[in-house]
């Protein structure tokens, strides 16, 4: 009879463990899913702050202005939105740059030093017909050294030194052909060119193209 005791005590004490096991096992569950619901609450509460108190325009840069980025050239902005980096919340400007397929993020704060900027003024994109029309400069140097100094030009973002580019580079009729390398970043230039011009102009890529190579060709 002492057996049987000690075994149902024993039994007795394992059912009670593993009963207390359970009940902490989803106990533990609970606190897990409450956590779970406390956070999407959270992220959904500062989702619906951040859809209303949305900014249309900081430091004169709006919703829908056209801007130019040194390296990409001209974009839209497509919303100003936070963003979590670190420990911080930055705000950012969304811009999208259509033909490239890209969207970039500048913080507000670091427009300057980022390089964005608005679209130049007609008194700029008419000194930049003033270059296409001048003398073209052809230097007896290395086709690399020269494509830096182009690519230097292009990346600058400045109206005036992307044509400088574009008249350096284009060929008229009888001219010495443009090697591939000459002919890709000509035409990366006058893209970029005509990109602006289009966007000033409120006309497409392909009219300002060849309006400004019409302007080559006269010259």
């Amino acid at each position: 009879m002492k057996p049987e005791g000690a075994a149902g005590r024993a039994n007795s004490a394992k059912a009670t463990k593993t009963g207390k096991d359970t009940k902490a096992k989803g106990g533990a569950k609970a606190k897990r899913a409450t956590k779970a619901v406390a956070a999407d609450k959270a992220s959904t509460a500062a989702d619906a702050r951040r859809k209303k108190k949305a900014p249309t325009e900081v430091n004169g840069f709006a919703v829908g202005d056209h801007v130019v980025y040194p390296a990409h050239g001209v974009g839209r902005i497509t919303g100003i939105d936070e963003r979590a980096v670190g420990d911080q919340i930055l705000q950012m400007f969304v811009v999208a740059f259509e033909k490239d397929k890209m969207t970039l993020m500048v913080p507000t704060d670091k427009v300057e030093s980022a390089g964005m900027r608005r679209l130049s003024s007609r008194e700029t994109m008419d000194a930049a017909i003033t270059t296409l029309r001048g003398r073209a400069r052809q230097r007896r140097v290395m086709w690399s050294r020269r494509a830096q100094e182009y690519e230097a030009k292009l990346n600058s973002g400045d109206p005036v030194s992307i044509a400088e580019v574009v008249r350096d580079l284009h060929r008229n009729v009888g001219q010495p052909d443009q090697s591939y390398s000459e002919r890709q970043m000509y035409e990366a230039a006058l893209d970029r060119l005509a990109r602006e011009f289009a966007a000033v102009d409120n006309t497409d890529t392909e009219q300002a193209a060849n309006k400004l190579e019409d302007v080559l060709r006269a010259a």
